[in-house]
């Protein structure tokens, strides 16, 4: 009798040209940042937008309540329906905007909700507009779906975000996904603006994808929801940010009525519902304000930080993040090559920073993404080391 595998293999299929997307590069960083670690290496984080501070405590004994007392079994494909109107309840308080329960989907964490945006608003083909500089998964995903991505090439002089006439440039688009605060610049669209973006999308039935992933993660001003511009945007979120919760999975989305039943079905096939424990704990984070005040305080204190620090590195070519909480430097007084110099920074002074070309192809080579994420103690021992690393590089 012949016995599995005991033959060999003659021949076989390569994998599909799906699998041939570029990589995420910030997840090779903290890769390669976490052998080190293994290796006793002492390394210092502001790759990844990890937050270091923990899931609010109302969250964590939620989680421990339901583990003792509840059989955790599936729930509906669209989530816990406590859960769905706590967040439009959210939405209300946050901004004032009314949304029926039944349009949030509960989802497996952010990226899980732009799988589903794809496939439920656009047809295998479909061009769809994606900021350059922006988050590399999109334009990742959408390609493994079958979407053609087109980068909205934007400039330092609009801070990195998009326009009308930026918009234009790139022809018909079935769809445009912006992200207000965005990754990895955290500039932020003012309503006005906001609402300029969303007009040209309706006057051309383009469908708006708003990431709203870093709302509640601001400093000057509040973010302002694609909601309020238009009703019929499709909005992604997070507990993974501003909740700090992002080995939970779990986000949400609030769709126009015509995508709800198509998400549903998409959501119950794909994924059948997404973690009920994390649905649990989510719930529970809502309620937990005076803490998450609590953490934008770390986050704020460490933006002042960093960009102090920057400043006497003479890392000054940078536009200031309004939320999330990155800086996108211009370092090509420093390098040739973004990708080199993260890998030389990590190397040698044990700090694991973002090359720049994971998020701008074309332009990222003389960029660095610096994340204040983590604690304030970690942050400024990271700021320092890089410091003392440049003072040996240059004249």
């Amino acid at each position: 009798m012949a016995v599995l595998g005991s033959a060999p293999v003659t021949a076989s299929r390569g994998p599909s040209q799906r699998g041939e997307i570029d990589p995420f590069i910030v997840m090779d960083v903290m890769r390669a940042a976490h052998s080190r670690e293994a290796e006793g290496a002492d390394v210092f984080h502001l790759e990844v937008g990890q937050p270091g501070t923990p899931a609010p405590t109302l969250a964590r004994e939620a989680a421990k309540r339901a583990l003792d007392g509840d059989l955790l079994g599936y729930t509906d494909a669209m989530g816990r329906p406590s859960l769905r109107q706590r967040i439009a309840r959210l939405y209300a308080e946050w901004h004032g905007v009314d949304i029926d329960p039944a349009r949030i989907a509960v989802t497996t964490g952010s990226s899980c909700g732009f799988t589903l945006a794809f496939l439920a608003a656009l047809d295998q083909g479909g061009r769809i507009g994606i900021p350059a500089p922006g988050y590399p998964c999109y334009r990742h995903i959408a390609r493994a779906l079958g979407l053609e991505p087109v980068p909205i090439v934007t400039t330092a002089e609009t801070r990195w975000m998009p326009t009308p006439a930026s918009l234009d440039a790139c022809g018909p688009l079935d769809a445009v996904l912006i992200a207000s605060p965005a990754n990895p610049t955290g500039t932020m669209l003012d309503a006005a603006s906001l609402t300029s973006l969303t007009d040209f999308c309706a006057d051309r039935g383009t469908w708006f994808i708003s990431d709203e992933i870093y709302h509640g993660l601001t400093y000057d001003a509040p973010a302002t929801t694609a909601l309020a511009a238009h009703d019929h945007a499709i909005v992604i979120n997070s507990f993974s940010k501003y909740f700090s919760m992002t080995g939970w999975r779990i986000g949400w989305m609030v769709l126009p009525e015509t995508l709800v039943r198509p998400v549903e079905r998409l959501a119950q096939n794909f994924f059948i519902s997404a973690p009920t424990l994390s649905q649990i704990a989510a719930e529970a984070a809502l309620d937990a304000a005076d803490e998450l005040e609590g953490h934008r305080g770390v986050y704020a204190r460490n933006r002042s930080a960093m960009l102090a620090g920057l400043d006497v590195m003479g890392i000054t070519r940078r536009v200031p993040s309004d939320g999330a909480f990155y800086v996108y430097a211009d370092v090509a007084h420093l390098t040739e090559d973004a990708e080199i110099f993260a890998q030389d920074l990590l190397h040698e002074a044990g700090v694991a920073t973002a090359p720049g070309n994971d998020f701008d192809a074309a332009r990222g080579h003389s960029f660095l993404r610096l994340s204040y994420a983590r604690g304030e103690a970690h942050v400024a021992a990271a700021i320092e080391r890089i410091g003392n690393w440049l003072a040996t590089r240059t004249p």
